[in-house]
């Protein structure tokens, strides 16, 4: 008996630790679990939107109670969540509230946030897309669920409408001078967490906000990191507007094409986004850049898509003749009239040589003389007063013209010619390729003075020859044309439906080629009723 009882007390001491670690253990188990509701969410969150800058995570602390708040600064109210960030300092350090209940924290929630709309979500994937509707997320460690409350921003609206790219159909909204406001008119139109925006401070004494926007799931990582490359190589002093970091960036300054395509239309950069392409966002203008860019990108307006493919194929086809007009008209009548007269129908001939009887310059003179002037009445009707610019500008066009040609000094065919050359130019979608057009056409003018016809070809051959040698971010500026790539052809001189249009361009080498996993679950009705029949 006496020998059974130092072994009774051992057996005694076992459990006695057991229990105890048992205990211990049960402790720690119930803090992981309080503490998993905020890292888990913190986790989830930093995985989904990865090092967006938009993205804000702060700290919180109610009633000795840790948490955290979760919401995009660019798509969530600021004045509502200027004063709830003043309530939840005021409640940091006198607060009372249950946050272990549910009643606890509806009460603490109809307190802090003034009565606004407010509801719990159980999942990770419910937490982020309500933070893409512009929602305030909260995770509470002694909560297994988590907190959304409604804070979209309704000002966004209240933007301007686009004046360089206006259509018809199609949103009215456009870029402005804060970047925080354009970031949130794409995030509007992408609710994705993929959207990433990394902040870049250019400018040495500007200290110049520019964002670098992509879709981290279809972009390309090596272009995503040259662009990153090259802007944190910029070592200027002063930054003002997207022109300064385009010449920065480019591959290649000396040409008159644009290698970057600038906007001010928050769905285009949407849209081009969700092709594969980069944006850049720079705070202080309401233009963005979008690269690489290639030469067809210039003939394509964001409201192709908002009409019938058969409809915008036409006036895309459109746009191409009218650069084509625009560029070898005004050189092609200057040769023809000065070297190959032969080519014209003799009674349209003798018409032309009546009417230039009494005019005392050579044509290459001529047609210069009405360019230049054009293009002064141009400038002029863009600097003047909105009011009054464009009535100076047409009238101006027509008063000097008409009292030209009864001067003498030019022929009634010329004035027809100028006025076509013009009217085409305004055709272009985008003004930088519009520009371009002008100063090409101004340089085919007097070579096709010297050496007439063959001097426009030969003219075009350098240009096309200079295209084909032009670089965006290391992407063939003449792609998918020169590299030749059919499948690309969908979307380059007409639009193919847009069920029909299911890859994205094999130039930009995206980590998604396809669109649609699914190929047939966008085919119309009439289309699959012919494939089931």
């Amino acid at each position: 008996m006496t020998s059974e009882k130092p072994l009774v007390r051992i057996r005694r001491k076992r459990k006695e630790s057991k229990k105890s670690s048992t205990a211990e253990e049960i402790l720690e188990m119930k803090q992981d679990e309080e503490n998993r509701s905020v890292y888990e969410l913190k986790e989830s969150i930093q995985s989904s939107f990865g090092q967006t800058a938009d993205l804000i995570m702060e700290s919180l602390k109610i009633a000795e109670t840790d948490g955290m708040l979760f919401y995009l600064s660019t798509v969530i109210d600021n004045n509502q969540l200027q004063q709830t960030l003043m309530n939840k300092q005021t409640y940091q350090s006198n607060s009372s509230f249950d946050l272990k209940s549910k009643e606890g924290i509806k009460e603490f929630c109809e307190q802090l946030f003034g009565g606004s709309g407010f509801k719990f979500v159980y999942t990770l994937e419910e937490v982020s897309k309500e933070i893409l509707n512009g929602s305030l997320a909260i995770a509470f460690k002694t909560f297994p669920s988590y907190i959304t409350i409604a804070m979209p921003n309704s000002n966004l609206r209240q933007v301007s409408e686009p004046t360089s790219q206006t259509v018809i159909r199609g949103p009215k909204d456009s870029f402005v001078e804060l970047a925080s406001i354009n970031m949130a008119l794409v995030r509007r139109r992408i609710r994705n967490p993929n959207l990433r925006f990394e902040e870049f401070i250019i400018g040495n004494e500007t200290q110049t906000k520019v964002f670098l926007g992509y879709m981290n799931s279809i972009a390309n990582e090596k272009i995503v990191e040259e662009v990153r490359k090259r802007l944190n190589s910029i070592n200027v002093s002063a930054i003002f507007e997207s022109g300064n970091i385009e010449e920065l960036i480019v591959d290649k300054t000396f040409t008159v094409f644009p290698l970057a395509f600038n906007t001010e239309r928050p769905d285009t950069v949407a849209g081009q986004l969700m092709e594969g392409k980069i944006c850049i966002i720079i705070d202080g203008t309401p233009f963005a850049l979008l690269v690489p860019a290639v030469f067809t990108d210039f003939f394509i307006s964001s409201e192709d898509y908002y009409h019938h493919y058969s409809i915008s194929s036409f006036l895309r086809l459109l746009r191409y003749v009218s650069f084509m007009i625009v560029l070898i008209v005004p050189s092609a009548y200057v040769g023809i009239l000065t070297y190959h007269q032969e080519l014209v129908p003799t009674h349209l001939l003798i018409n032309i040589m009546a009417q230039r009887e009494g005019v005392p310059f050579p044509a290459v003179v001529e047609v210069l003389i009405m360019e230049l002037t054009f293009e002064i009445l141009r400038e002029a009707g863009i600097r003047m007063p909105r009011a009054v610019g464009q009535t100076v500008s047409i009238v101006g066009a027509l008063v000097i013209g008409q009292a030209a040609a009864e001067a003498g000094i030019i022929s009634n065919i010329m004035v027809i010619i100028v006025a076509i050359t013009a009217t085409a130019n305004f055709v272009a979608p985008v003004y930088s390729l519009s520009a371009a057009t002008r100063i090409l056409r101004l340089i085919l003018i007097p070579i096709a003075g010297f050496l007439g016809l063959y001097g426009v070809l030969l003219g075009l051959v350098v240009m096309v020859a200079h295209l084909a040698s032009l670089r965006s971010f290391g992407v063939p500026y003449l792609a998918p044309i020169a590299p030749f790539n059919s499948e690309d052809q969908r979307d380059v001189f007409i639009r193919f439906p847009y069920w029909g249009m299911t890859r994205r361009p094999s130039y930009l080498r995206t980590a998604q080629p396809v669109k649609q996993k699914n190929k047939g679950s966008n085919t119309p009705p009439d289309m699959q009723r012919r494939n089931d029949g």
